[in-house]
């Protein structure tokens, strides 16, 4: 027990000198507390049976009674406390100290003790990168796997007339500064040159690290990488498919309105040829009423291989049914000739509930 102490503690102190989130630090805590609390107990109960003068006949009765006195005494839960009460003579009128010591005991043991359990069965909460273009600087929980699925349509795009598109996205923190990302869009149907067709869209690895963690307005800088692994060669949306990406990112929450900016250098290719692609997000949300939130974006892709720009205007809603579901959907109208015309979408954001570690 000892040594699962000191471990949770040098893990909490580890937590604060790297300047990770609160809620981790806090989960950290409350298990640190729960460790401490069963140490102390039975340290206690040691002290107890082995030093202390043993039980009376009023102490049985004592804690024969117990059950008819407290809501839940004889649970399986509470078993230790009746035990414990006999072996302090709770119910001896003569020996008011020994009863201070017992609740005294229950209070600082086992109540700390459940409230501990009771924080770390505490829901956690999904970090949608949908609906916007943007993507958040913040993780998503330590040890979750989250999905992000939705389908697009789109139209009147240089590269095709109709589009549509199934989309996933796979997210897993394994520490509260790294997290691995998986991107692939499994089914795409098109329209381009007057035919028609099915095919795959790309497959994206990557992952994305925590530089600064923000809290309030001070804002979480982070940074992320993404290589294109497989190239389904389906008509891309206006700003490409980059075979390398690479992004810095920032999030924080002022006054009542969060906000997701990103900037984003990107290689495109055509056959052999690359060229450097550049890009600016900001994306702005803020809760309407109860669960529902608004979230209006701004985006700009330079275009290296149509000499132009992609600039886009997006608006879309969020409903968090759960703290780990939430749905979303929304349009983007796409503001130059080369740009996409029109962009809709529906999907949601669902986090495991249960770690996997």
């Amino acid at each position: 027990m000892t040594p699962k102490v000191i471990g949770q503690l040098e893990s909490v102190l580890k937590g604060l000198n790297e300047d990770e989130q609160c809620s981790e630090i806090l989960h950290r805590l409350a298990a640190a507390r729960g460790a401490i609390s069963s140490l102390m107990g039975e340290l206690t109960e040691d002290h107890i049976l082995n030093h202390m003068p043993k039980n009376s006949k009023s102490a049985e009765e004592a804690a024969e009674d117990a059950p008819h006195r407290a809501p839940g005494w004889g649970s399986q839960a509470h078993l230790p406390m009746v035990r414990l009460a006999r072996e302090f003579n709770v119910g001896d009128e003569d020996d008011g100290l020994k009863a201070a010591l017992f609740f005294l005991f229950v209070a600082v043991v086992f109540v700390p003790s459940s409230v501990a359990q009771s924080v770390q069965s505490e829901e956690p909460e999904a970090n949608p990168g949908r609906p916007t273009v943007s993507t958040p600087a913040t993780l998503t929980p330590v040890g979750h796997l989250q999905f992000e699925t939705g389908a697009l349509g789109a139209g009147d795009s240089p590269e095709f007339s109709s589009r549509f598109g199934l989309n996933e996205v796979m997210k897993l923190s394994i520490t509260s500064r790294l997290e691995l990302i998986t991107s692939v869009e499994p089914f795409v149907h098109y329209r381009a040159d007057g035919l028609t067709g099915n095919g795959t869209g790309e497959v994206f690895f990557g992952a994305q690290g925590v530089l600064v963690h923000g809290e309030g307005a001070k804002p979480t800088i982070s940074a992320s990488y993404l290589r294109r692994v497989y190239d389904g060669g389906v008509p891309e949306l206006d700003f490409g498919s980059p075979r390398n990406s690479f992004l810095l990112l920032a999030s924080a929450a002022v006054k009542g309105f969060h906000y997701d900016a990103n900037a984003i250098f990107n290689e495109q290719t055509q056959g052999v040829v690359s060229r450097a692609q550049f890009g600016q997000t900001l994306s702005i949300s803020h809760p309407v009423v109860g669960k529902l939130s608004l979230s209006g974006e701004i985006w700009h892709f330079t275009q290296p291989f149509l000499r132009g720009h992609a600039v886009g205007s997006l608006w879309a809603v969020s409903y968090a049914a759960r703290k780990t579901l939430v749905f979303d959907a929304g349009f983007d109208h796409g503001l130059t000739g080369t740009s996409t015309r029109w962009e809709g979408f529906v999907g949601f954001t669902y986090l495991l509930p249960h770690r996997l570690w």
